[in-house]
Formats: C-alpha cells, sequence, structure tokens
C-alpha cells in the first residue's frame, strides 16, 4: 500500500478535523499552504490562522505566500507533491498552479454537489429548509468554482434546531472522513471522478449582513431558518426603535396549539413572564439569546426587563423589515 506527498491547503478552523485527519492516514503531509496572519479580535491583533497552529504544532512547514505571487510555482514544484487537498482555503488557484501535483487538487467542499456551490454552502442549505446536504471532493479545474467532476460524497441529515455552525462542525467531521477516503482511491487508481450534473445546480454566495437581517413579515419557519443559517456567521439582526440594532441568536416557533392572548403582528413584541414574543407573517416566535448594540449576548428576557419595552415596540424597519 503506497502513499502519497501532499501539500494541505486550508485556513479556518473547520479545515482542521481534515487536516488531523491526514495527518493520521498513510499519507505524508509535506508542507501546509494557509491564508497569512490576520487581524482579529477587540485588539486587532494579528493572529495566525488555525490551519497554521496546527500545522506548527506537527512541525509542518508552512507557507502563506498567495498563489499568484512571483516564484510561488517554483516553490510549489520543489516539493514534489503528488496532489494537494484543499478545505476552506480562501483564495483563487491560477492554471499554471493547478497543473503542478500529479493527481491535481482535489477539494473538499460542504454540499452536494451540483447544489450551494458557492462560499456560504452550509448556511444557504439552512436558510432553505433542505432536509439534507453532506459534503463532495472534487478536483479543481478552470472556470467557475466548485464545479469540477467528483470524486465522493457524504450526505448529512439538517435537524430541526442545526445552526449553520452546527452542521457545519458535523461536516468538517464527516467530510474529513471522506477527503482521506478519496486520497486513498487516487493513489491505489481507484477514483472515478464523476462529472457534475447540469442539474439541480444552486449557487451559495457569501452572506451580507443585508442577508442576515430579519424580515418579520415572513413566515415563523422562514424567520426561524435564517436566524439559525445566519449563526453564528454573519449574524441574525433586527431594527430597534431607537436605529440600533440587536443581534438574534436562534428563535423557536410556537407550536399551533400554543395559544397568545393577542394578535401580535409582524415585528411586534410581546413580553410575557417567561418569553418575548415576536408576530411573523404566520405564528409567533420565542426569542432566545440576544445581543444588543455594545453588550455581551443575553437572555432575552433579561434584555426585556432592561430595555423596559412597552406594548407598542415593534421590531424592524416599519416593523416588517
Amino acid at each position: 500500500m503506497g502513499f502519497m506527498r501532499l501539500l494541505f491547503a486550508g485556513t479556518p478552523a473547520v479545515a482542521v478535523p481534515a487536516l488531523e485527519a491526514l495527518l493520521d492516514s498513510r499519507h505524508e503531509v509535506v508542507a501546509v499552504l494557509t491564508r497569512a496572519d490576520a487581524r482579529s479580535g477587540r485588539g486587532r491583533r494579528l493572529a495566525p490562522s488555525p490551519v497554521r497552529e496546527r500545522a506548527e504544532e506537527a512541525g509542518i512547514p508552512v507557507i502563506t505566500d498567495r498563489p499568484r505571487s512571483e516564484g510561488f510555482v517554483e516553490r510549489l514544484a520543489a516539493l514534489e507533491v503528488d496532489c494537494a487537498p484543499v478545505v476552506a482555503y480562501g483564495e483563487i488557484l491560477p492554471p499554471d498552479v493547478l497543473g503542478v501535483p500529479v493527481h491535481g487538487w482535489v477539494n473538499l467542499h460542504f454540499s452536494l454537489l451540483p447544489a450551494w456551490r458557492g462560499a456560504a454552502p452550509v448556511q444557504r442549505a439552512v436558510m432553505a429548509g433542505d432536509e439534507v446536504t453532506g459534503a463532495s471532493t472534487f478536483r479543481i479545474e478552470e472556470g467557475p468554482v466548485d464545479t469540477g467532476p467528483v470524486f465522493g460524497v457524504a450526505t448529512e441529515t439538517i435537524r430541526r434546531r442545526d445552526t449553520a455552525g452546527v452542521l457545519l462542525d458535523r461536516l468538517a467531521r464527516s467530510g474529513a472522513g471522506l477527503l482521506v477516503a478519496s486520497l486513498d482511491a487516487i493513489e491505489d487508481g481507484h477514483a472515478a471522478p464523476v462529472v457534475q450534473d447540469v442539474d439541480g445546480v444552486s449557487l451559495a454566495p457569501k452572506l451580507t449582513v443585508e442577508d442576515a437581517r430579519v424580515v418579520w413579515s415572513y413566515p415563523a419557519h422562514v424567520v426561524d431558518r435564517r436566524v439559525r443559517g445566519c449563526t453564528p456567521a454573519p449574524g441574525a439582526w433586527t431594527d430597534l426603535p431607537d436605529g440600533s440594532r440587536l443581534g438574534l441568536g436562534p428563535v423557536t416557533v410556537l407550536a399551533e396549539d400554543d395559544a397568545v392572548d393577542v394578535a401580535l403582528e409582524p415585528g411586534r413584541v410581546l413580553v410575557t413572564k417567561q418569553r418575548v414574543l415576536v408576530g411573523t407573517g404566520s405564528r409567533p416566535v420565542a426569542l432566545g439569546e440576544v445581543t444588543p448594540a455594545g453588550k455581551r449576548p443575553m437572555a432575552a428576557s433579561d434584555w426585556a426587563r432592561g430595555a423596559r419595552l412597552d406594548e407598542s415596540v415593534r421590531l424592524g424597519a416599519e416593523g416588517t423589515s
């Protein structure tokens, strides 16, 4: 049983399980390619990517040069890698780079391709109300993103209370095993990549802050999906009457037999002893954790007490958006 020399390309924490799986595999990770240190946190200090931190712990050389930088192709060729697995690296690979590894670049993408091609497949799947998603491995080719032939897939059920973050964590773990299996098949000569179907294509562009605004006139199940799909990032939110924004954690859709004494118009707030309810285009929802501007997350009931809300309060611009 042989092995391949690998260059692993990845940046955020979601890529670390795949790197861990490759380190435990029969293959040899000879170098790691990751984004340069970025400023983060309140102090805006430069911090290494999670992938860089794990690579350095393992004693693996780290490359932070961008693929289009001068001398990158030569440096890559000198590594003599057989294949380059990729997980959430965050850079477009130019054609001259794609051709260097013997078996190319194999990307782990968190959707069942051709569904949800793009930067936010998990968030978009949750927001769309999909019942099943998964992970796919495919060969990166020139042209539109996430369109190369697929080596394998792993499916994952989307649970009723899944946030995008929780679901992505599960996919990162199951996808790591899929990536190793795909690389094993490539090295063994058993891989049979399948061209993606032209039917079933959907796009998953990166979520904007505006995408995360809750529209209270939408039905409760749509509000629920939007909030969960935007958790933890970019974070769902709504407007308060004073013009500030209120961050929203996952909400609970009231059951059909959960009676509310008053009719709640979209965006209208009702504070009870145990709950903070908000009207939608269908049934009300109960707020969970909220984040007022400039403050830490807190229970909605604690926020409502401190804010001294009256019965006329409506969330969202003009109460509907």
